[in-house]
């Protein structure tokens, strides 16, 4: 399968935790930075005026938000017999003005020499940045530089779902391949179930038997591809059709439409994954229940082996399993820790790379153990890998149970 590379988006990046003066705030005006030798490497020793930029601000638990602006940099001792001295300017709007100490800033310089500044407060969106660009971990407040060379990172599951994150879709290398296979559809979208069923089918080299996790993921991968085919082209056909009302432009149609799209993409990412995992679990000859419920109208992704065990008193409590099942968890994890009364160790299987090591923590303080996919566990730091479950010792865990 072929996957384009880091280095065909980006030219390098910078990141460092912003300190109270190089934010806007009632005591600092200067919207500046201080043009240190990390950023000289990333932008050089020419002035660049007015260069095109796109502020991000992505906390993890909120919707994120962009803001187009520029940012401007010089050396303001240029003519001078004085050492060159650089500052990085940026133009004030929603993203900066949020800004706060602390907060964490990535400059991203793009192979069309705009910008990307991207700001946040998680700890896992920076583990995702630090991972996705081999950045270093540091403390201090100082810029730290990264390269992005033709050597760089392949733009596998993970680094899609980050790009992905801020709003970045790269060129899909197969994009002609992947069109013969949504024709059929025309401009309608099928339903999800049968969606999934051709992304499995399209990859017959794909053996859930013998390597569950892979499997997992490039199911997940390819349908991800169908599906951006097809909405693009059922997108633009709308678009194209124009938003108009009798009084005009149709703005609460246009925006309906845009919200229609983001719930879509959501919504179906969940249900493709249920789908992809529940064809797993028959693959294994894995007894299980999907959807069902438990108490309090609760209703956990899967149980194992199934509702009627879990609902006899004299079922062994030690054989019955829940999972939970997110595509991306941000603060939801919460959510499956009251879904199965009898069952205190509960498990939920995530496709998030990177999260942070106080949410980890928290999970295992709550008796839930995460399950992720073999791949992703690279995006995770040391301490974490060593504790987290993949989806092969999951299925050998409740196949234990369900042969006990």
């Amino acid at each position: 399968m072929r996957r384009g590379m880091l280095s065909d988006l980006f030219v390098g990046v910078v990141s460092k935790r912003l300190t109270l003066v190089e934010t806007i705030s009632p005591k600092s005006n200067q919207h500046e930075f201080q043009g240190t030798r990390p950023l000289r490497k990333l932008l050089g020793d020419e002035d660049r005026r007015q260069i095109v930029a796109r502020f991000l601000s992505i906390s993890g638990e909120q919707e994120a938000f962009s803001e187009d602006g520029f940012m401007s940099w010089s050396n303001v001792r240029k003519g001078k017999p004085r050492a060159a001295e650089y500052h990085l300017y940026y133009s004030s709007n929603a993203v900066t003005e949020m800004m706060k100490p602390g907060d964490w800033l990535f400059l991203a310089l793009q192979r069309d020499q705009t910008i990307l500044a991207i700001v946040t407060s998680s700890d896992t969106i920076q583990n995702q940045l630090f991972w996705l660009f081999g950045l270093e971990e540091q403390e201090g407040f100082t810029f730290t530089y990264q390269e992005v060379n033709e050597g760089s990172a392949e733009l596998d599951f993970a680094a899609r779902y980050i790009l992905d994150e801020l709003g970045i879709e790269p060129d899909e290398p197969e994009a002609n391949q992947i069109d013969s296979l949504i024709e059929r559809f025309a401009l309608t979208f099928p339903k999800t179930a049968a969606f999934s069923e051709l992304a499995r089918s399209s990859l017959p080299h794909v053996s859930a038997l013998d390597v569950p996790d892979a499997a997992l993921i490039l199911w997940m991968e390819q349908e991800e591809k169908m599906f951006r085919r097809l909405e693009r082209r059922i997108v633009a056909e709308r678009i194209g059709g124009g938003f108009q009302s009798p009084d005009g432009a149709d703005v609460e149609g246009f925006l309906s439409f845009s919200l229609s799209v983001q719930n879509r993409r959501k919504s179906r990412a969940g249900h493709a994954l249920e789908h992809h995992l529940g064809a797993i679990f028959a693959a294994h000859a894995i007894r299980h229940a999907h959807g069902v419920e438990t108490e309090n109208k609760n209703k956990p992704d899967f149980l194992f082996p199934g509702q009627a065990e879990y609902r006899d008193p004299a079922f062994p409590t030690s054989r019955l399993t829940m999972l939970g099942a997110k595509s991306t968890l941000k603060d939801r994890w919460r959510q499956v820790l009251s879904e199965a009364e009898r069952i205190d160790a509960k498990h939920l299987l995530t496709l998030e790379p990177g999260i942070s090591e106080n949410q980890t923590s928290e999970m295992q303080a709550k008796n839930l153990q995460l399950v992720v996919p073999r791949s992703l566990h690279m995006t995770y730091r040391v301490p974490q890998q060593a504790w987290l479950m993949d989806v092969n010792g999951f299925l050998e865990l409740v196949r234990s149970r369900q042969d006990g």
